[in-house]
């Protein structure tokens, strides 16, 4: 009997607690427990709007075009029936003074009643569909010379001649370089190779970039080709080597297997490639090794074949495809590569790169399709760079022009908007409809 009398005064006090603690609990409305978040539902639907530049073009409208119509039914159609919404426009003045204001253009509404409901806002800046946009390019303090030799003849460049792809290259890139100069004979290449500057304005000789437009062909000097002229010129591509490495240059080969040939159209008008290609002689695979000894700064060059790999198709690096999209330079994502370097090539010569150098990642098979790799010795400073683009004919100049961007990376600088009503600011006000 005790037993139930004290079970019974265990209830009653658990009971009696739980009544005077549920007289003082302040429970939340349960309207605000199952609202939306309402600021970032106008956000989404402010960016849905504009997900095609419609709301940027209707902001602009006058208020009795019957764009806004379309606003609101829009509007109606997307929001649940119980969010009531009011959307405003507003111009953005500059003042004399600097002090920025803002003047309502134009509103619309759902025209029901917000009584007894809370709202959120949430703000978007829309700028005027004819407003030209300007993008001015960070120079590269260094002198772009691209080879548009009329006494040379290029090979891998089916369908082009060197000097329409000077052409095109030097539109692509002479804004992003201080200075840029055509090389119109390979009498001024080789006073490049002696030093000796050709006298252009802004013009610097040390740590310039050269691009050879001939594709697998070099463009070799009368002079040279009558100094240099053991193992059928692979000395000259040693010279080579040794003046990007003497004045840092970044030489750039555009497609193919580099220093294939020589090309002179005046010395070797009775040559050709083999191919029918007159005015050029076959180093063949010993002139990129020659080449690769003078840029490692080789007290000689030893005679002996390179090797590079055909890894096939080849896609474009993660960096590579961010600054496609940063310089607005388009080349197809996806390329191949029948002449990509190999790894121990690289290493070998001191040859080094980061993931900011590569146009395109290293292959599984340790291949190296296209990308700008730099000489360190043991010193760790750089001295002269080698762009390699091992890809098959023909040759796509959207690949080196944004391969060089990569590695030099100039910044871009785009215009602001001072001029009044360029821009609007546009509000949506949503409120949950209901009491409480």
């Amino acid at each position: 009997m005790m037993k139930t009398i004290e079970i019974l005064l265990v209830i009653l006090i658990l009971f009696g607690a739980f009544f005077v603690t549920s007289q003082f609990a302040v429970l939340p409305s349960p309207r605000l427990i199952s609202s939306p978040n309402l600021r970032e539902l106008a956000k989404t639907m402010l960016q849905t709007l504009d997900v095609k530049g419609e709301l940027s073009l209707i902001a602009f409208k006058g208020s009795s075009d019957p764009s806004w119509n379309n606003l609101q039914n829009a509007l109606a159609s997307s929001l649940p029936p119980n969010i009531v919404y009011n959307l405003s426009v507003y111009d953005i003045v500059t003042l004399p003074d600097g002090t920025v204001t803002y003047s309502l253009a134009h509103s619309i509404s759902s025209n029901k009643g917000y009584s007894s409901v809370d709202s959120e806002t949430a703000s978007y800046f829309v700028t005027s569909p004819n407003v030209t946009y300007t993008i001015t390019p960070q120079k590269v303090m260094k002198t772009l010379y691209i080879l548009n030799c009329s006494d040379a003849n290029g090979w891998w460049i089916t369908g082009y001649t060197g000097q329409s792809l000077a052409s095109d290259l030097s539109n692509l890139l002479s804004p992003y370089f201080q200075t840029t100069i055509l090389v119109n004979t390979t009498s001024q290449l080789g006073s490049l190779l002696d030093g000796k500057q050709l006298n252009k304005t802004g013009e610097k000789l040390q740590d310039a970039i050269i691009i050879n437009t001939c594709g697998e062909a070099v463009p070799i000097p009368t002079s040279y080709a009558n100094m240099y002229t053991r193992d059928s010129y692979a000395e000259y591509c040693y010279q080579l080597g040794k003046r990007v490495y003497q004045y840092n240059w970044t030489w750039a080969s555009i497609v193919g297997w580099p220093f294939y040939y020589v090309s002179n159209t005046v010395k070797f008008s009775g040559s050709q490639n083999s191919w029918g290609i007159y005015g050029m002689v076959k180093v063949d695979t010993p002139g990129l090794h020659a080449f690769l000894d003078g840029l490692d700064n080789q007290p000689s060059y030893s005679y002996g074949n390179s090797q590079t790999g055909s890894p096939g198709v080849v896609y474009l690096s993660s960096d590579a495809q961010n600054c496609t999209n940063y310089y607005g330079i388009y080349p197809e994502p996806y390329q191949t590569s029948t002449r990509a370097l190999l790894e121990s090539t690289l290493t070998t010569y001191n040859l080094s790169w980061t993931s900011k150098s590569l146009i395109f990642p290293e292959t599984s098979g340790h291949y190296f399709a296209g990308g700008t790799y730099s000489h360190k010795a043991s010193d760790n400073i750089i001295h002269g760079s080698f762009t390699a683009i091992g890809l098959t004919r023909t040759p796509d100049i959207r690949i080196t022009a944004l391969g060089l961007l990569q590695f030099y990376r100039p910044t871009l600088y785009k215009s602001e908007f001072t001029a009044s009503g360029t821009s609007r600011l546009v509000t949506l006000q949503l409120g949950q409809q209901g009491g409480v």
